[in-house]
Order: C-alpha cells, then sequence, then structure tokens
C-alpha cells in the first residue's frame, strides 16, 4: 500500500510539474507576443521623435535665414526694407510658427513690434527707463512677480535682445536702447 501511495504521489507530481510547465510556456509566449507589440510601438515612436527633431532643425534654418530675406524681398519688390510690410512680415514670423519665438536681427527701419510680444515688452521698458536698468528691475514692469526664477528668464531675454542690436549692454547687468537703433531713427521713442 505503501508503495502505491508513492506512485500515485509522484504520478500527481508528474503532472502538476507539466501544468505548470504548461502554464509557463503560456505566460512565455504572452510575454513574447507583448514585447513584439512594444517592439513594433517603439520602433513607431522612434521614428515619429526623428521626424520632430528634423522637423525642428530644419524651423531652426528657415527662421535663420528668413531676417535677411526678408529684407532683400521687400527691397527688390521696390519697397523701403523699413516698410511697414517688413514688420508684418517678421511678425507673421511668430504667428505662423506655433511653439518657436523667434528674435530677428535688427536692421535699420524695424521697429519692435516685430518682436515677440515678451521681448517687445521688455524693450519698451528699456527705452522708456530714464537710464540703465537691471533685468530686476524690468521684472515687475512686464507683469512678472520679482522671483529668481523670472528674473533669470528676462536677463537671458534681455542677453539675446543685445546679441541681435535691439539693446546695448555696456556695463554688465545695465541694458540701454541699442545706440545705433536710437542714431538711425532719434523719434522712434
Amino acid at each position: 500500500m505503501v508503495v502505491e501511495k508513492e506512485g500515485e504521489r509522484m504520478g500527481s507530481l508528474f503532472e502538476e510539474l507539466e501544468a505548470r510547465e504548461a502554464a509557463a510556456r503560456v505566460r512565455v509566449e504572452e510575454l513574447e507576443a507583448e514585447v513584439a507589440e512594444l517592439s513594433g510601438r517603439l520602433e513607431l515612436a522612434r521614428e515619429g521623435l526623428e521626424r520632430v527633431r528634423i522637423t525642428r532643425e530644419t524651423v531652426a534654418e528657415v527662421l535663420a535665414e528668413m531676417g535677411p530675406e526678408v529684407s532683400l524681398a521687400a527691397a527688390d519688390a521696390g519697397q523701403s526694407p523699413a516698410g511697414e510690410r517688413v514688420a508684418s512680415a517678421y511678425a507673421g514670423a511668430e504667428r505662423q510658427v506655433v511653439g518657436v519665438l523667434t528674435v530677428p536681427n535688427w536692421q535699420p527701419g524695424m521697429m519692435p513690434d516685430v518682436l515677440p510680444s515678451v521681448y517687445r515688452d521688455i524693450v519698451e521698458v528699456v527705452a522708456d527707463a530714464p537710464g540703465p536698468v537691471r533685468a530686476k528691475q524690468i521684472v515687475p514692469r512686464i507683469g512678472l512677480p520679482a522671483e529668481t526664477g523670472k528674473i533669470e528668464g528676462t536677463r537671458s531675454k534681455l542677453k539675446r535682445l543685445v546679441e541681435r542690436g535691439w539693446l546695448d549692454e555696456e556695463t554688465p547687468g545695465l541694458f540701454t536702447p541699442a545706440r545705433r537703433r536710437a542714431a538711425a531713427s532719434p523719434n522712434s521713442r
């Protein structure tokens, strides 16, 4: 009798192992199917990422080249580069490119209205100031809280405006309207 019970236990043990093996095999096949599906989704996501990267680079190239081309196009059309047409072409660039704020290089005759609104506000505050101003003085005047992050963000915008010829920074941290802009159009203030 003891031998029969051991044989039954061995039989049921092997049956249990076979059942567990079958369940493990099914789970492995399910996971392999999930991996295949995820691999396909991953590949699609990588392709989408690559398309967005290429688009971003292309838009950056176009915008970098846009300033001089718009001026030349206006000149070729027999219009003054300082005319309204140039300003509206630049202003349209801000509206046409979603999520990208462009600060064009200053050119003779360009007015602040070609700038994205936050940059335009900064240029106007600097122009209205009686003397050189610091970023921390500009922040409350453009409607932002005087927090470190807002001040630093405004300082980087000021530096960009200096790079593009809209403002001057004769002393580090002190910003004034660009001298050549004031010389080109003394009544622009």
